[in-house]
């Protein structure tokens, strides 16, 4: 493990892998339960992978690829993945059930939903988990109650609304938030469903983990179906590391530790996957504060165990990085290049390609690009984890400059 001189305040710590041993929550057996149950939604259908072949010669790299998760479910983001199928597991299990024998017209058939119609769901979001819980538990026929941190968006608490759900915005942070979730689940005989573990609180959170590998399952069959050799690089943004364990686990089972090289990324002021692999103890850690950034998605303090124990020993980079990574990103996928297409890619999304962009075009990263091995050969895999979820502040960025990039 090493620390690279920052530039800009993006700060990079290069971690050591770990030698392979099987992530039994992610086997290629277990993967397909995740898969066959999402194909079996009537809303199912892969997002696109968009192939940016101009950026990718203008920034010297092979390939950059990024996957639009905009366009799931009509949702704007990739969090009904994990909620969908966590539902379906705890309601299986509920109701007697192997996963192996329900879909999702069985859960949503009259006769389940008379069965389960006293359930509410709970949640604490920043926005778009709570709105994939609000859906989700909206179309089994439940209710949901969804806490919100303070600052949320108005556009953001609006559309949890417009999926049925109660909200409530709090003046927490997030943190503080899923622990009144937590709470009031307790208080009230409701189910929590939430994407990051806590002592005595895991099987829902593994069950949503597990439904957010059918994205990186659909990006690399999409590869190949493009012609195109696998990735070399992976980048993945992290808030509690739900999302970024659960894909990154995918792929060390998927290649069995000979994974592509793994850059997990997170904003300055929340970067505590970052914080906790400088610790060198192995434990998680908690960063503390406000968590101000304006990747609201990724304002997390404290990591997810389950997410955390996979990005220590398999991520091969850490990076803490300032909000003006993500504002470029956001603005260089909304003005392609050429016949690229145009990618309406989030805060919480753009972050990926914002740190290739600037560590391929920037002399003062020259030292990161070298560390990070990429080069002309360098397949690149990034995740838009959403789209404009709160379009004044993707106007704020995109159209008028919030966020300007440095000299």
């Amino acid at each position: 493990m090493s620390t690279l001189k920052p530039a800009d305040r993006i700060k990079i710590l290069a971690n050591q892998r770990q030698p392979y041993h099987p992530v039994t929550l992610f086997s290629v057996d277990t993967c397909k339960a995740f898969r066959r149950f999402h194909n079996s939604m009537a809303d199912y259908v892969p997002t696109p992978l968009v192939s940016l072949d101009n950026l990718a010669a203008e920034l010297g790299v092979a390939k950059l690829f990024v996957k639009d998760e905009s366009h799931r479910f009509g949702l704007n983001s990739f969090k009904a993945l994990g909620a969908s199928y966590g539902m379906a597991r705890l309601l299986a299990d509920n109701l007697g059930r192997q996963i192996d024998t329900v879909t999702d017209e069985y859960l949503t058939s009259q006769d389940v939903k008379e069965k389960i119609n006293d359930t509410v769901f709970v949640s604490a979001t920043d926005g778009n988990h709570g709105r994939a819980v609000a859906w989700c538990a909206t179309r089994l026929g439940c209710k949901s109650v969804i806490y919100l941190p303070k600052g949320a968006a108005p556009f953001r608490v609006r559309a949890i609304q417009n999926e049925g759900a109660e909200t409530q915005v709090t003046d927490l942070n997030y943190d503080d938030a899923v622990r009144l979730a937590t709470r009031k689940a307790g208080e009230n005989g409701w189910t929590l469903m939430q994407d990051t573990a806590m002592p005595g609180y895991e099987q829902i959170p593994a069950w949503i983990m597990q439904g957010y590998t059918t994205m990186v399952a659909e990006a690399l069959e999409q590869i190949e179906r493009m012609g195109s050799p696998l990735p070399t690089h992976v980048f993945l943004q992290a808030g509690v590391g739900s999302m970024s364990g659960a894909v990154l686990g995918f792929l060390v089972e998927r290649f069995k530790g000979k994974h592509p090289i793994t850059v997990i990324i997170e904003p300055e002021k929340a970067a505590c996957m970052y914080k906790s692999t400088l610790a060198g103890d192995g434990q998680p850690h908690r960063v503390e504060g406000g968590l101000e950034t304006i990747m609201v998605g990724l304002a997390c303090g404290e990591p997810n165990p389950m997410g955390w124990e996979i990005l220590r020993d398999y991520a091969d980079f850490f990076v803490s990085c300032p909000d003006l990574v993500t504002a470029e990103g956001m603005r260089r996928l909304a003005n392609p290049i050429g016949v690229d297409s145009k990618i309406v890619s989030g805060e919480s999304g753009a972050v990926g390609a914002g740190l290739l962009d600037l560590l391929m075009r920037k002399s003062a990263y020259a030292e990161y690009q070298q560390a990070v091995s990429l080069d002309k050969d360098s397949i690149v895999l990034a995740f838009s984890t959403e789209g404009d979820t709160d379009p004044d502040g993707y106007r704020k960025i995109v159209h008028h400059g919030k966020c300007p990039p440095s000299p």
